[in-house]
């Protein structure tokens, strides 16, 4: 019987906030795997463990949560004034299905650093000592991110005291700014952040009832309800939710519905091959909480709660995209977002989620009657954990 040798394809494991994820250069995969199609989400797939009925991606680099099962890659930008182009993929754990509909925030924290230590950065660009721009092109979306990453001795410098919660040990702060960030609508909105042209909809999800809904393309497009109108806290930790399954059908039956109501499919059963987004997420004014890490997180420190789900399970911390949609939802007065942070005019909150807090900023404005954003601001971390070279049997893409 023959059999089939493993290939090597250069590859690096990194963590960027409160993710992991494989990153590949463009240059370095073969060849028919540097265009879309099968063969690339062939073996991403294969590379990331997926599909897994077990649910465990013990075969493959990925995690087995939504947070773990991630896949990047970069290029020298094709776009004026960027540095680098950016692709993420979400890879699905017991389907055999990438989803290529947004980008990932909480990797675009690394996103610069690999950029830089894998030559797609000028070098004329990297200073060295200081802080090195990088001007992303989110090819998933169509949008410009810029990393502040820091340098030193002419090397990205990976340690540092920088704290997030969610990330068990301090890093080196890398400032993200997502420039534009809401999406273009494709709903009753048009190109409109809020693609059904209201800040607050009643949202009918047949089986489940009719809620307030604040439905944003921004960051990520996101639904947001009150946690206390679908039975919930605001305060809840995953085990709270991802151990109940009619829970996690109601919440995937909100998303399918929501996503309708925004444009974004053409029929509730188109839902599950768009399983990146929409996001949903629940909020609730401070309260306080103990954290998974076991930290109390006090009501005086936070604007308000959100809980956030993304790939079907309630997210251990926040997704960087959902960060986004949070802070420009906050800035609009009368979203539900910002009514849960007390209302008014604000430029930044700081919210809690399962493991702690994050502020994130942003500033919006009204434009010939249309809410606009030009800018999202959040601090993260990265590091790479191991790099070197993935394997697959060649036969595998």
């Amino acid at each position: 019987m023959a059999h089939v040798a493993q290939i090597k394809v250069p590859a690096t494991y990194i963590r960027g906030g409160t993710s992991k994820g494989v990153f590949f250069r463009l240059q370095d995969l073969p060849e028919r795997c540097q265009v879309p199609g099968a063969a690339r989400d062939a073996l991403l797939l294969r590379v990331i463990g997926s599909p897994d009925p077990y649910g465990k991606q013990i075969d493959g680099m990925g995690g087995a949560t939504s947070s773990t099962s991630k896949t990047v890659i970069l290029a020298r930008s094709q776009k004026a004034d960027h540095d680098v182009d950016y692709l993420f993929g979400q890879v699905a754990i017991d389907k055999a299905f990438v989803d290529w509909s947004g980008n990932c925030g909480n990797l675009s924290a690394a996103v610069g650093s690999f950029a830089i230590s894998a030559g797609l950065v000028d070098a004329g660009r990297i200073p060295q000592n200081g802080i090195c721009i990088v001007r992303i092109w989110q090819a998933n979306i169509s949008k410009t991110i810029i990393a502040h990453v820091p340098v030193t001795d002419g090397s990205v410098q990976e340690t540092g005291d920088f704290e997030l919660d969610g990330v068990t040990f301090p890093a080196a702060e890398v400032a993200i700014e997502f420039l534009d960030p809401a999406d273009e609508g494709e709903g009753e909105g048009g190109g409109s952040m809020f693609p059904t042209g209201n800040l607050v909809d009643d949202l009918d999800v047949p089986g489940v009832g009719t809620f307030k809904a604040t439905m944003i393309n921004a960051g990520i497009p996101t639904i947001f309800v009150n946690a206390a109108d679908i039975g919930y806290t605001g305060a809840e930790l995953q085990d709270a939710i991802n151990g109940d399954p009619k829970a996690l059908a109601r919440f995937e039956t909100i998303r399918a519905y929501g996503a309708l109501r925004m444009g974004l499919i053409k029929d509730v059963s188109e839902a599950e091959k768009r399983q990146h987004t929409p996001k949903v997420a629940f909020v609730a004014r401070p309260a306080d909480y103990v954290s998974s890490s076991g930290k109390t997180v006090k009501a005086a420190d936070v604007d308000l709660l959100v809980r956030a789900l993304s790939m079907g399970k309630l997210h251990h911390a926040m997704m960087g995209t959902a960060a986004v949609a949070i802070g420009t939802a906050a800035a609009v007065p009368g979203t539900l977002v910002n009514l849960a942070a007390g209302g008014g005019e604000r430029t930044a909150v700081r919210f809690g989620h399962p493991s702690g807090t994050l502020r994130v900023g942003a500033e919006a404005s009204q434009v010939d009657g249309e809410w606009v954003v030009k800018k999202a601001i959040m601090s993260r971390s990265a590091r790479v954990l191991m790099e070197g070279w993935v394997r697959v049997p060649g036969d595998s893409f």
